[in-house]
């Protein structure tokens, strides 16, 4: 069974509520009907339901059983302006600022998963990742202890001898640009959590990425690498975690004796931490594109999970990346 249907029994099993802030765009309506027909999620398409209605019956679907809120007429939304007020005040947002910002969709479906009226939000057809990502750390905000908001790709290769059954986890690839060695200890942990949660790997092997092994080369980008080892290691002390290890000496047990013998992940790593965007963005797409591996990305690090679609996605990937936000959520 591959990675994404596992994910999906796992959410067939303990069915959450994910709210859909492009509820009138075409393939989120389409995505809305297989999530509701498969028993996958509860989507709650956030828009006016008459063009809501207009957009399924075009496809040849209905929305019947399929939850739709209209933000401009909804009973929650007096008060989510009242909240957001309250949550933002300090920062200039005046109680007639917090009545227009919950019109919109988006701070409507932010301010739903803060109070609890939603599980999650899936989000991105329509909408930049700054679009859902900028309310969503306004309001939601990071985990407690978590230093920032960070991305894994769930890599399901065709290998299996990598990783976990040929199962890997890729971090960062979409948020973080040049995370500081703090950061990229934050972002270990939480990748080895997503690890867990989506991927079912029960111990996770955590390499902390470099172009040098065990101080074979010497460079501030070097040592980067190994302060945001010794700082994870802090963070989780009982995390099998070790850097810097150069790709090779992560993933091959032959190399890793050669290159670092002793270390704890022994070449066995399925938790992979890139040193910054470039290097994970180019490997994730190395292990796509040439690999051939399939890859499913999903947000971390924020309180209440809240995931970013391509706009160029599809129908199937916002039902796979709402079953994975129904599975963080659990």
């Amino acid at each position: 069974m591959s990675l994404i249907e596992k994910i999906k029994n796992k959410a067939r099993s303990n069915v959450k509520t994910i709210i859909l802030p492009e509820g009138e765009e075409s393939r989120t309506v389409r995505a809305a009907r297989i999530l509701k027909d498969e028993g996958l999620a509860e989507p709650v398409l956030v828009g006016k339901k008459d063009v809501i209605s207009q957009v399924a019956e075009s496809f040849g679907i209905g929305i019947d059983g399929i939850m739709t809120v209209d933000p401009e007429t909804s009973d929650k939304s007096s008060l989510y302006a009242e909240k957001l007020y309250e949550l933002r005040k300090a920062k200039g947002v005046t109680e007639e600022d917090a009545k227009a910002l919950v019109k919109d969709p988006m701070y409507y479906g932010i301010m739903a998963v803060k109070l609890g009226d939603a599980d999650g939000l899936v989000s991105g057809a329509v909408h930049t990742t700054g679009d859902m990502l900028r309310p969503a750390l306004q309001i939601i905000k990071t985990k407690p202890g978590m230093k920032c908001v960070s991305s894994s790709f769930l890599m399901d290769c065709p290998n299996k001898s990598l990783g976990d059954d040929g199962l890997l986890v890729y971090a960062d690839c979409v948020v973080m640009p040049n995370p500081t060695s703090e950061e990229l200890a934050h972002i270990a942990v939480a990748a080895a959590d997503t690890a867990r949660v989506l991927c079912g790997i029960e111990e996770p092997r955590v390499a902390l990425l470099s172009f040098s092994t065990k101080g074979s080369a010497k460079h501030d980008l070097v040592s980067k690498v190994q302060e945001a080892t010794a700082l994870a290691h802090e963070l989780a002390p009982d995390l099998i975690l070790d850097g810097e290890l150069q790709f090779d000496a992560a993933l091959v047990p032959e190399i890793a004796a050669s290159k670092a013998p002793g270390s704890p992940v022994e070449g066995k790593a399925n938790v992979l931490i890139f040193p910054d965007l470039q290097a994970g963005n180019i490997g994730y797409k190395i292990t796509q594109r040439i690999g051939g591996a399939d890859c499913f990305a999903v947000l971390q690090g924020l309180d209440k999970p809240c995931n970013d679609l391509s706009r160029g996605c599809s129908v199937e990937d916002i039902v796979n990346t709402v079953a994975m936000t129904a599975v963080q959520a659990m």
